[in-house]
């Protein structure tokens, strides 16, 4: 580290506090997490959303829900500030989605999905990033449901990544249209 660098503190981050952030013009990016399981993982999803201001989360099927002591472990306090609903069903929120004028996208291992360095967001138009289960993915019906499907590119053995870490990754992506989140 150069010798004029250093950690900045609480104060020089300039952080809001959950009312604020609440009140904030967020991006127009949603997530849908399609019957994730591990608490941890949703957690972690929370965060990730209130970091990059995205609009909501909806926790669908099997997914948990907050408030539990293993969600807040990785959520460090972010379900306060990201709002969420819960949903029976994801593909019903993807019709839902797509009927508000969303452009709806899996992230899943499909033959004609696009690799996130091939493609960007369309500027303007708002969008729903589906993470699927940890070990089946993505529902059948609602991948066919979705407008499209992205990849995250790989170039190691498993070819998947930790549905939390495909969040922070999607997320990022999705500034490209919508700029970086502004407090």
């Amino acid at each position: 580290m150069p010798a004029n660098d250093r950690k900045l503190s609480d104060e020089e981050l300039g952080r809001i506090d959950p009312d604020t952030y609440r009140r904030m013009v967020k991006r127009p990016v949603q997530f849908i997490l399609d019957n994730i399981r591990s608490r941890h993982n949703v957690g972690s999803i929370f965060r990730t959303a209130d970091a990059f201001g995205l609009e909501r989360l909806v926790l669908c099927g099997l997914t948990p829900c907050p408030p539990h002591r293993d969600i807040e472990k990785t959520a460090l306090g972010a379900t306060a500030s990201v709002p969420w609903t819960h949903r029976t069903a994801a593909l019903d929120v993807v019709f839902d989605l797509q009927a508000k004028g969303y452009r709806v996208l899996a992230f899943e291992q499909t033959a004609l999905a696009l690799s996130l360095n091939e493609v960007r967001p369309l500027s303007g138009v708002p969008v729903a990033l589906v993470l699927g289960n940890e070990l089946h993915g993505v529902d059948d019906a609602v991948v066919q449901a979705c407008d499209s499907c992205l990849t995250v590119p790989q170039i190691g053995t498993k070819h998947s990544l930790n549905v939390s870490v495909c969040a922070g990754i999607a997320a990022w992506w999705s500034l490209q249209a919508f700029g970086p989140p502004e407090p």
